[in-house]
């Protein structure tokens, strides 16, 4: 149970643009308070919204082929929900992405930025582009992912004088609701509002 209330759910502002992600425990909140609605996922209501009444009735007539997908309190059991929007919030949040170890890889997508091999995150390491003696930051600009004997061969020097070439150049990454996130199976149902065909979206009242 603790596992599935922390599932993440994609959260839409009321003009249905991802805004972020929550738990699924918060997003049951957000539901019971009123401030969202939860978005149907799938059958021929495809994208309608419900209120937790409605949620509530939804779940129960779904329960036997989705078990797995229930969330169960005294009286009811509610299904957990994958997208949720939001009543009254309609801004599009302006975040810059944290500046962490795991950012980092995540921005190179766990591949070394001077032989362009993937790695397990315990065979990388961070390298300073333009090394710390030499005025280097610890920045989103100077720093990127490197396999353990590409930092080693590269050492302190800076790429060009071992005829090290970098994959990329490095940037902060910009942030969007799904940054941080491994591919699982809700990115899915998530990818029309992270990368609409609007043609083939409608919205349920």
């Amino acid at each position: 149970m603790e596992f599935v209330l922390e599932r993440p759910v994609l959260v839409l502002n009321r003009l249905w643009q991802p805004v972020h992600t929550c738990s699924v425990k918060r997003a049951l909140k957000l539901l019971c308070l009123g401030h969202a609605q939860v978005v149907q996922t799938e059958g021929e209501c495809r994208y309608q919204t419900h209120d937790i009444g409605s949620w509530v009735e939804y779940s129960g007539e779904q329960r036997e082929s989705t078990a797995a997908e229930l969330v169960h309190s005294v009286k009811v059991a509610l299904r957990v929900p994958k997208i949720i929007v939001l009543a009254l919030y309609d801004r599009v949040p302006r975040k810059e992405v944290k500046f962490t170890r795991q950012n980092v890889f995540l921005r190179d997508k766990y591949t070394c930025q001077y032989c362009a091999e993937i790695f397990p995150e315990s065979d990388l390491n961070l390298d300073h582009v333009v090394p710390r003696d030499k005025g280097g930051k610890t920045t989103w600009d100077n720093i990127v992912t490197s396999c353990i004997p590409c930092n080693t061969r590269k050492a302190n020097r800076l790429p060009l004088e071992i005829g090290m070439q970098l994959l990329n150049e490095p940037r902060a990454p910009k942030w969007r609701p799904l940054f941080g996130f491994r591919k699982q199976a809700s990115e899915q149902v998530w990818q029309e509002f992270i990368s609409p065909d609007r043609k083939n979206v409608s919205l349920g009242a």
